[in-house]
C-alpha cells in the first residue's frame, strides 16, 4: 500500500509540473503576441499639427408641406355629454375641411384629453376651502398635413366656421423627401466651406492641408418663421364670427435652411 501511494504522489506531481509549464508557455506566447501587436500599432506623433475649422452652408427654399393644428374644447356637466358634444363638433369640422380638398389620410388626431373641472369655494360654516366638481372638459386636437399650400386659408375658415374654437399652429415646412435632398447637398457645401476657410488661414503661414483627422456634422435645421400670435390662442365667440364673415389671409414664404460641419485638418509646412 505504501508503494502505491508513492507512485500516485509522483504521478500527481508530474501532472502538476506539466500544467505549470503549459501555463508559463501560454503566458510567454501571449506576451510575445502582445509585444508584436504593440509594435504594429502606430503611435500618435507628439508633433502632429492640426487646424480645426467650422464650415457653414445656408440656402433659402420654398416649403412644400402645410401643417395646421386645431381642435375643439367642450365642457359639460357629465363626461358623456362632454364627449358627445365634442365628437359631434369634430365630425362637422372634419367634413368641412374635407370639402376643401383635404383627404382623410392627411388628417390625424394629435391629442385627446378628458378631465374633471373643479370650482373652489370657501365653506361659510367651517371657513375651509373646498372644491366642487362642476363638470368635465374634453379637448380634441387634430393635425392636417397636405402638400397643397394654397388650402391654408380655406382649411382654417372651414374648421372655425364648423366649430373649432382653437387653432394652435399654422406652419409651412419641408417634406421628409425634400429634407433629405437638401441635407445631403448642404453637408457637402459646408465641408467645402470649411476647407476654404482652412486654406485661407494657412496661406499666410506657409502651411497647407495634408489630410483630415476628424469630421463632425451638426443637425440639419430650418429657421422657423415668426409665429402668428392669433394662431396661438383659443377663439372666443366674437373671433369665431369674425373668421366666419371674412376669409383668413395666410401666406407662405421661403425658409432659411442651414447646417454646419466641423473639420479637423492635418497640416504641414510647404
Amino acid at each position: 500500500m505504501k508503494t502505491t501511494k508513492s507512485k500516485t504522489f509522483v504521478m500527481s506531481a508530474a501532472v502538476l509540473i506539466a500544467a505549470v509549464m503549459t501555463i508559463i508557455s501560454a503566458g510567454s506566447m501571449y506576451l510575445e503576441n502582445s509585444q508584436a501587436l504593440a509594435q504594429e500599432t502606430p503611435a500618435v506623433s507628439s508633433d502632429e499639427k492640426v487646424i480645426s475649422v467650422t464650415g457653414m452652408a445656408t440656402t433659402s427654399v420654398e416649403p412644400d408641406l402645410l401643417v395646421i393644428t386645431f381642435g375643439v374644447e367642450t365642457q359639460e356637466i357629465t363626461a358623456k355629454q362632454a364627449l358627445d358634444t365634442n365628437s359631434q363638433t369634430m365630425t362637422s369640422i372634419i367634413e368641412a375641411i374635407q370639402l376643401t380638398g383635404v383627404t382623410e389620410d392627411e388628417i390625424n388626431t394629435s391629442r385627446f384629453n378628458i378631465y374633471p373641472v373643479y370650482e373652489g369655494y370657501e365653506d361659510p360654516i367651517t371657513q375651509r376651502w373646498k372644491q366642487e366638481l362642476t363638470g368635465y372638459q374634453v379637448t380634441n386636437t387634430v393635425t392636417v398635413e397636405t402638400a397643397n399650400l394654397d388650402l391654408a386659408a380655406d382649411i382654417i375658415d372651414g374648421a372655425v366656421t364648423a366649430g373649432a374654437n382653437r387653432v394652435d399652429s399654422v406652419s409651412f415646412t419641408l417634406s421628409p423627401e425634400k429634407h433629405m435632398q437638401l441635407k445631403d447637398d448642404l453637408i457637402e457645401k459646408a465641408i467645402m466651406n470649411a476647407k476654404t476657410k482652412a486654406e485661407n488661414a494657412l496661406a499666410p503661414l506657409d502651411y497647407s492641408i495634408t489630410g483630415v483627422k476628424a469630421v463632425s456634422l451638426s443637425e440639419f435645421g430650418m429657421v422657423p418663421p415668426m409665429p402668428m400670435p392669433m394662431f396661438n390662442m383659443a377663439f372666443d365667440e366674437s373671433m369665431e364670427r369674425s373668421f366666419a364673415s371674412s376669409s383668413t389671409p395666410v401666406f407662405s414664404s421661403d425658409q432659411d435652411v442651414s447646417t454646419t460641419a466641423n473639420v479637423v485638418f492635418l497640416i504641414g509646412s510647404n
